[in-house]
């Protein structure tokens, strides 16, 4: 690594804070990229020691990692995202990693090829708590903000993700809770 490297490959990362998401906060100003991987990491660190034998030390390194690409291609709602939409955004991600230095490069290739198998735990972890974190978001927002196809989707986003551990089903169920309280306080379609 040099510092220049170093350098720049932080600019780009900064793309994250101006990338905004579907979402919008409580106060009901567009979401960043940047703001939803940080919580996805604050909710795993939450969940350190309680799911046994999950090295939360990596969960945690992919829910930072894990939107890296959309520094370059910005977001794409889930529901409108294609095949060809997420394979560019893997192969931007996968371009960034192999800009970086060793040890790193290696490192984070095999991080991020981990998190694309979905075959260990702490893949399953980080991909439920992003996809319950953009519930939650969605929970927090104004309802104003929601288009229709959300009132079916928030209910049922993340639940089968969310199955790994009964831990991670019974939060996701609480938020499926939220989601029909919200509906029924502030208004259907």
């Amino acid at each position: 690594m040099n510092e220049k490297e170093y350098i720049q490959f932080l600019h780009l990362a900064e793309k994250l804070k101006d990338n905004t998401r579907h979402s919008v906060t409580s106060g009901g100003r567009e979401e960043s990229v940047a703001e939803h991987s940080w919580r996805v990491s604050l909710m795993a660190m939450l969940l350190e020691g309680s799911i046994d034998g999950v090295d939360f030390s990596k969960v945690l390194r992919m829910c930072v990692i894990h939107d890296l690409g959309e520094a370059v291609t910005g977001d794409i709602p889930s529901f409108w995202k294609t095949k060809e939409d997420s394979e560019k955004e893997d192969d931007v991600v996968l371009s960034l990693i192999n800009s970086l230095w060793e040890p790193v490069r290696g490192q984070w290739k095999a991080l991020y090829e981990e998190m694309l198998a979905l075959e260990t735990m702490e893949a399953k972890v980080y991909k439920a708590l992003d996809k319950m974190e953009a519930v939650l978001q969605h929970n927090e927002a104004p309802i104003s903000s929601w288009i229709p196809l959300e009132y079916e989707l928030n209910p049922v986003y993340g639940q089968a993700e969310a199955q790994v551990h009964p831990l991670l089903a019974a939060l996701r169920e609480q938020l499926k809770e939220d989601t029909l309280e919200k509906i029924e306080r502030e208004g259907k379609k």
